[in-house]
């Protein structure tokens, strides 16, 4: 009995197997390169064409941008042909009809000044051209309208009409996400004038005084420190890439401690601490400078006693952790608050608000500069710079010339 209902379970588990196999492929649809249900793999499919077409766009709407996304829009929509326009020529035709260009650019007028999209049939004399009706979907940012996408098809459908606009709202969310980019691109040079104007005049004129009182006892030392001087303000000036290296800065701080070594003699006493993995790190351009200027600053005048000034940059793996410290005047933290907030004028720390708002444009807020300080007990002033952030680039080592 025992072997029979053995030899049974034997029979039936194939039937089970096949039993539960078509259970499962009718309970759902069968799936498409492991990607789910078909909707789910159009969906993909529409998300990862959006994607591709996104970059090109973040950077505004120009012909070669234009020509870039043009073909994943139109795989988007699925029409004949798609076409780009700002608000006097058409960026872009793909597609077939493209000598529709001129009456499509003649028929934009209206919608380019109102901002409303539209439909209208296409006149055209070739009896194999597929494209017979334009549907205009307006680009708007901050209700500005910067062009139009026209998708055309064989017939009028209501459908497209509503999926131009929604592809077009998309677009112009693009676009207007490059306007921000632009907007923080410029806001950030002239971050970089204004701390260039804040390097101090009383430097400029001290370093210069103390150049000149070398010029006939020693004048050596006056051409090595007139040289330090051009390097120091080269750099400073300089009119290319908002981001450099570490070693760079360093480098340009070298130039100021020497010249502020050459005013003050013994009194400054400086310790450097720089690990060598770190010297690459790309950072926002005159980041640290200022912070070793308001070092010096508290630090030396309007003091008797020597100054104390360390530098320090390490390596903690995923980031570099540079640290600026002084044994000088420090502040009232209350007081440092309300220049970090903007409250008050800088004049008691120069730079440094500056700094702080930089480095949590580029990085977040969780990267803003930490202040220790009390009055009376010095500052030290940490700043996390990331190895790696899209975007942050140096834009290579300044060379002389």
């Amino acid at each position: 009995m025992s072997g029979f209902l053995a030899g049974l379970c034997v029979a039936i588990l194939p039937l089970l197997a096949a039993g539960f196999w078509l259970g499962r492929r009718t309970a759902r649809p069968q799936t498409l390169g492991g990607l789910g249900t078909p909707v789910e793999h159009a969906t993909f499919e529409t998300l990862h064409t959006a994607s591709l077409a996104a970059p090109p766009l973040r950077a505004g709407l120009t012909e070669e941008t234009a020509r870039k996304s043009a073909r994943r829009l139109r795989s988007l929509l699925g029409t004949d042909a798609l076409c780009l326009t700002d608000q006097k020529q058409v960026l872009v035709w793909d597609g077939v009809g493209s000598h529709h260009r001129t009456e499509i650019m003649e028929r934009l007028a209206g919608p380019l000044e109102t901002g409303r999209g539209e439909a209208f049939p296409l006149t055209c004399d070739a009896p194999d051209c597929p494209v017979r009706w334009a549907v205009v979907a307006p680009l708007t940012v901050d209700d500005r309208v910067h062009g139009a996408l026209v998708a055309c098809a064989p017939r009028e459908s209501a459908v497209l009409v509503r999926a131009a606009g929604e592809v077009a709202r998309w677009v112009s969310v693009q676009l207007e996400l490059a306007d921000l980019d632009q907007s923080r691109t410029r806001l950030i040079e002239a971050e970089i004038k204004a701390l260039r104007a804040q390097i101090s005049p009383h430097f400029i004129f001290n370093s210069l005084a103390v150049i000149a009182s070398f010029v006939r006892t020693d004048p050596e030392r006056a051409r090595e420190l007139l040289l330090e001087f051009a390097d120091f303000t080269r750099y400073s000036f300089r009119r290319h890439g908002d981001f450099t290296t570490l070693a760079d800065e360093l480098h340009a701080i070298d130039h100021y401690l020497a010249l502020v070594r050459a005013r003050f003699g013994d009194r400054l006493s400086v310790t450097l601490q720089i690990a060598p993995e770190v010297l690459p790190v790309a950072l926002p351009f005159l980041c640290l400078q200022p912070l070793v200027e308001n070092a010096i600053k508290h630090g030396l005048e309007g003091k008797t006693e020597k100054c104390r000034l360390q530098i320090t940059a390490q390596d903690t793996g995923a980031e570099a952790l540079v640290v600026i410290e002084d044994d000088g005047a420090g502040m009232d933290p209350v007081l440092l608050r309300r220049i970090l907030a903007g409250e008050v004028s800088p004049s008691g720390g120069i730079g440094l608000s500056n700094v702080d708002d930089r480095l949590r444009q580029v990085y977040g807020d969780s990267y803003g500069l930490v202040i220790e300080t009390a009055v009376g007990a010095g500052m030290k002033i940490t700043a996390r710079l990331p190895k790696y952030q899209p975007g942050v680039h140096s834009a290579g080592r300044l060379t002389d010339g």
